[in-house]
């Protein structure tokens, strides 16, 4: 098995290129066939895993966080699913790390290289939002963020004294001060779970459209969902007070959110948000889609990608 290991060197504010010397000895202790490549510039990654691939490689493992994994997947989906045989593995030193969480890759360096050891694979859905800064779409593999979700991981990028999990939280609670106005939009889907087609216009505070289950490193968007069971779960919050706001957080961090009224979720494989009054700022698995965009089409695209995780990684969504 030959694994082209693509390292980001600036995710996790340097993280990942101080934990090189560590992760190669890991990789030599564990015998693996591997070539190491540094990422120079945006979307190198992307560029890197395709060439990987088109040369042979049977893993491209992505050595970052959300952002690195992100572009390795939209390498990898270049090309023709015909031909698509290699595999996403991910070695995780980036401050959210939740694509890796939703697909069952452990956090920690040491298992993370005896789950490329394994190699045991599991099939995955990839998500596609088009609009925004990608009017040719850009894949995802986590999940989209559209409102208050995506201006917390724009000022959470911003800060420099918190990391991880913690820094998302300051970012919340800051943001909950600066984004206050929701924007009106209107929202269109098909409810896989009703079977009835969904329209409304609504002042949504968030917009959250998830192959995954966390975002954020620790809050649970869609704690039932899986990257594999052929559905995006959406969870959408409507305009509410600031207290109200505080009030939900620890709703999100524990996946129990569905429980509290203002909040409503459902499951489908094909999104529209458009913006009425106001404006969409969105990510996509941490990356920034717009800041300013006004329509964005999500839809997801069945088992397209393998990716190296633990075997005790669930095949399938729960019944």
């Amino acid at each position: 098995m030959r694994h082209v290991v693509i390292v980001n060197p600036t995710a996790g504010r340097g993280q990942a290129d101080r934990a090189v010397p560590e992760i190669e000895t890991l990789l030599k202790d564990a015998r693996l066939d591997y070539t190491l490549l540094r990422t120079e510039r945006p979307m190198h990654a992307a560029d890197l895993a395709q060439r990987a691939a088109e040369d042979g490689a049977d893993v491209v493992v992505a050595v970052g966080g959300d952002g690195t994994a992100n572009e390795v997947i939209n390498g990898l989906m270049r090309i023709p699913r015909e031909r698509r045989m290699c595999a996403v593995g991910a070695l995780c030193v980036g401050r959210g790390n939740d694509f890796a969480f939703g697909a069952g890759i452990p956090a920690d360096l040491a298992e993370g290289v005896r789950t490329l050891v394994d190699g045991h694979r599991r099939t995955i859905d990839i998500g596609q939002v088009t609009g925004g800064d990608y009017p040719d779409g850009r894949y995802f593999g986590n999940g989209i963020g559209i409102g208050f979700d995506a201006v917390v991981g724009f000022v959470a990028a911003r800060q420099k004294h918190l990391h991880g999990f913690a820094g998302y939280v300051w970012a919340t609670l800051k943001t909950t001060f600066l984004y206050y106005r929701a924007p009106l939009i209107a929202l269109e889907y098909d409810d896989a779970v009703t079977g009835r087609r969904d329209s409304r216009q609504v002042a949504a505070l968030m917009v959250s459209v998830m192959n995954g289950r966390r975002m954020g490193g620790g809050f649970m968007m869609a704690p039932e969902g899986q990257p594999d069971d052929g559905l995006l779960d959406l969870c959408i919050a409507p305009q509410v007070s600031r207290m109200r706001i505080f009030a939900l957080v620890p709703h999100f961090m524990k996946g129990t959110q569905a429980t509290q009224k203002p909040i409503s979720t459902g499951r489908a494989n094909h999104v529209t948000v458009t913006a009425i009054d106001g404006a969409l700022p969105a990510h996509a698995d941490g990356e920034t889609i717009c800041t300013e965009g006004y329509r964005l089409e999500i839809r997801l695209l069945p088992a397209q990608l393998d990716v190296i995780c633990q075997a005790s990684a669930p095949a399938t969504a729960p019944a």
